[in-house]
C-alpha cells in the first residue's frame, strides 16, 4: 500500500450520458437519461448537464424525471461499451500517473506524489491527465488534488464539470467545512439523519463536536473516523492490486488510417511486443483483443478466446488481424489508434512426456 502525500481523485463527468454523447452526436444538446424504461419501474443511472437542469439526477425514478422533463431522450445503459470507454481512460491516466486506484469504471485515486515535488507540480500533473483524456478519448473528468484522499474526492466534485480544485496542506479543514454534511464520504443515510435531528448540517458542524456529542450521535469508531474526515484526516493510502490481469500495446497514428496492409504491419509489431513481453513474466494468455478508435473517437473492441494459453508472437498476430478485420466488417472507417492486449494469464507450464 502506497501512503502518498499528494493524492488526486479522479472523476469521470456524467460519464455513461458523455459516451452515449459520443456515439450519437445528435444527443449533446438534448437533455440526456440513461436508466430504465420511465413508464416501468426503472431508474435514472445517469443524466447529461442538460437534463441536470431540470433537477434530475442518479438514483431518481424515471418516472419522476419524465414528469420533470417531458422531453428528455431515455436510453438503456450499454455497460460493456461503457467499460471499453474506461479501459481507454483509465490506459490514458496511466500514460501520466502510474499508479493509480480505480474505485469505480468513472473514479479512481492517483498517486501524485510520486511524480510531484509540491502541489504547484502537482496541479500541472492533474492538467496534464485532464488533458490527455480529453485529447485522447474526447470525455471530459474533474478532479481535486490534495494532502488525503477524502479532501481529494470532495475536491472533485466541487467544480464540475471538467474541473480541477487542488487544496494545500493546512487548508483542508476550511476547504471541508461550507459543504453540506452529507457531501462527506462515509456519511450515510442513518447518519445524515441523526446528525441532522440534531442541528448538525455543515461539515464544518460536524468537525467541531465534541467527544461527548460525538458518542450520543454517532457511537462507536464510525463516529471518530467521520469526524477525523470532517477535520481533513484522512490516513488511507491507495490500494493497489499488484497483480498484473493484462498486457496490452496500442498507437495512435499521426494521420487517420485506412489502409488495411499497414494497419495489419501495425498489429504483428504489437503483437511482437505483447508475446515478449509474456515470455519475459513466464507466462501465457488465452483471449487476444484488439482495440480500435476510429476518426471521431469512437472505440470499438474485438476479442477471441482459446482452449489453451498462447505466447506466440506469429499467432497473437494473426488472430489480432483477423480481429480487426472483422472490427472494421462491422463499422467501416479510417482508424486513428489500433491496439493489441491480452488476458486470462496463466504461468506457463512446461509438458513432460513419460516414457521416451
Amino acid at each position: 500500500m502506497a501512503v502518498p502525500g499528494i493524492v488526486a481523485h479522479l472523476d469521470l463527468d456524467a460519464f455513461f450520458a458523455a459516451v452515449e454523447e459520443l456515439e450519437r452526436p445528435e444527443l449533446r444538446e438534448r437533455p440526456l437519461v440513461v436508466g430504465g424504461d420511465p413508464r416501468g419501474r426503472g431508474v435514472v443511472a445517469t443524466a447529461n448537464y442538460v437534463a441536470r437542469g431540470f433537477g434530475i439526477h442518479s438514483a431518481m425514478s424515471s418516472a419522476e424525471a419524465i414528469r420533470r422533463c417531458p422531453a428528455a431522450v431515455f436510453v438503456r445503459p450499454r455497460h460493456a461499451l461503457y467499460r471499453e470507454y474506461s479501459r481507454h481512460v483509465w490506459s490514458t491516466v496511466r500514460g501520466v500517473v502510474p499508479t493509480v486506484e480505480q474505485t469505480g469504471i468513472d473514479e479512481g485515486y492517483l498517486d501524485l506524489g510520486e511524480i510531484a515535488g509540491d502541489f504547484l507540480e502537482a496541479r500541472a500533473v492533474a492538467e496534464a491527465v485532464r488533458t490527455a483524456v480529453r485529447a485522447g478519448t474526447s470525455l471530459t473528468c474533474s478532479l481535486g488534488v490534495a494532502p488525503c484522499k477524502v479532501v481529494a474526492k470532495v475536491g472533485s466534485d466541487a467544480r464540475k464539470p471538467g474541473g480541477l480544485v487542488v487544496v494545500v496542506p493546512g487548508q483542508e479543514a476550511a476547504f471541508l467545512a461550507p459543504f453540506d454534511v452529507r457531501r462527506l464520504p462515509g456519511v450515510g443515510p442513518k447518519a445524515e439523519e441523526r446528525l441532522r435531528a440534531s442541528g448538525v448540517e455543515t461539515v464544518g458542524a460536524l468537525a467541531e463536536l465534541t467527544d461527548e456529542e460525538l458518542r450520543r450521535l454517532l457511537p462507536g469508531s464510525v463516529g471518530t473516523v467521520l469526524r477525523d474526515r470532517a477535520r481533513g484526516i484522512d490516513p488511507r493510502g491507495l490500494e493497489l492490486d499488484t497483480e498484473r490481469i493484462s498486457i496490452s500495446v496500442e498507437n495512435t497514428f499521426e494521420r487517420d488510417l485506412v489502409d488495411r496492409e499497414k494497419l495489419h504491419d501495425e498489429l504483428r509489431g504489437m503483437a511482437a511486443e505483447v508475446a515478449q513481453h509474456l515470455r519475459k513474466s513466464g507466462r501465457t494468455a488465452r483471449t487476444v483483443t484488439t482495440k480500435l478508435r476510429y476518426a471521431d473517437f469512437s472505440i470499438r473492441s474485438r476479442s477471441t478466446s482459446l482452449a489453451v494459453g498462447i505466447d506466440d508472437a506469429d499467432q497473437i498476430g494473426a488472430l489480432a488481424c483477423r480481429l480487426l478485420d472483422r472490427g472494421l466488417k462491422d463499422r467501416p472507417g479510417a482508424l486513428r489508434l489500433v491496439g493489441v492486449g491480452v488476458s486470462g494469464l496463466a504461468e506457463y507450464r512446461q509438458l513432460t512426456l513419460s516414457g521416451v
